[in-house]
């Protein structure tokens, strides 16, 4: 197997799982968001295989691309602000290197393929649970690439007939979630607060729910999607629930205090995942709080995250409210 982006978050779980299976995995990862020591145990093994390459760049990847039966295609940017500060490298990392991993996989044969894509693509819903059938309107340059990916990988699936399954994910969360960069997830922004004895940045009220689901329950639904018959489709992956962020300041504890709510995001994300139980008999079994457990356990991992504080939260999303403020798009 091949997993771009195998030394990221989501991508370094499923080298490990596929290796727990037997397999030799070829990763693939220019370590602008990944990290090589999540792949320490894997490349102690002697059936993983690091390339420092960057996916866009189709001569350097297609030769690898040989020695693969099917691709788990994680590789890509990943984070609000950034995109919106800057969309063409959103778009050089999420399209251009999309269409090259496509054109790798058609060129060296590969019968199987599956795209981690994003509920980002879903904006702000008009309905809950959302189904896959809801109307696509990214809210923001990272959303946007995300789903021009999908559209990709699902061209080439019908045009050269790669037997694809497009994933939209919903709030991953777990261990090895990404520790350093831009303002992005809640888990790891709470994490880091509360290790530094920090209060926690709750965006508004904090009532707001999202579909937080847990990075092993995500690793078994790209395991069962690259292993089925099932082809050309794009399905949400989710938790089954919808929880609030109050809920999860209370599991992680500690004090809070509050920061603007933010144009462009949803009070709600929460996945109708009807049509990945019925087609690939799929279904999450990691429950919100005990995937909550798993990672306070290790909240030491999150020693060299950026301690983030209502402040800097201003700054770092300055250009969030500049660009969208007043121009949610329906």
């Amino acid at each position: 197997s091949l997993v771009t982006g195998g030394a990221g978050f989501i991508g370094s779980h499923i080298v490990d799982r596929l290796l727990a299976d037997g397999d030799h995995v070829i990763v693939i990862d220019n370590l602008a968001t990944g990290r090589e020591s999540n792949l320490a145990e894997a490349l102690a093994t002697g059936r993983a295989e690091f390339h420092r390459v960057d996916v866009a760049d189709l001569g350097a990847i297609r030769p690898l691309f040989a020695r693969a039966s099917r691709v788990f295609h994680l590789a890509g940017l990943a984070d609000i602000v950034p995109s919106i500060e800057n969309p063409l490298e959103y778009h050089r990392a999420n399209v251009d290197g999309t269409m090259a991993v496509m054109e790798a996989a058609r060129l060296a044969g590969v019968g199987r393929l599956v795209y981690a894509a994003s509920s980002s693509c879903y904006g702000i819903p008009e309905r809950y649970p959302t189904d896959e059938a809801a109307p696509i309107q990214p809210q923001y340059p990272y959303a946007l690439t995300k789903h021009l990916g999908e559209q990709i990988v699902l061209h080439w699936a019908r045009v050269y007939g790669i037997g694809v399954v497009s994933l939209r994910l919903f709030n991953v969360f777990g261990p090895r979630a990404r520790t350093s960069g831009a303002y992005g997830a809640v888990f790891g922004v709470f994490l880091a607060q509360r290790l530094a004895g920090k209060p926690l940045t709750i965006v508004g009220d904090g009532t707001q729910t999202r579909d937080f689901t847990y990075v092993s329950d995500v690793v078994e639904a790209f395991v069962a999607a690259s292993s089925s018959g099932v082809s050309h489709e794009s399905m949400n992956v989710g938790s089954g629930g919808t929880y609030s962020v109050n809920h999860l300041a209370g599991l992680i504890g500690g004090d809070r205090v509050s920061v603007p709510k933010r144009p462009g995001e949803p009070d709600c994300t929460f996945a109708d995942i009807a049509k990945i139980r019925t087609l690939l008999g799929w279904q999450p079994r990691v429950s919100f709080e005990d995937g909550v457990s798993r990672v306070v356990a290790r909240i030491d991992d999150w020693a060299d995250a950026p301690v983030w504080a209502p402040d800097t939260i201003a700054e770092a999303t300055q250009a969030w409210f500049d660009n969208l403020d007043g121009k949610t798009m329906r």
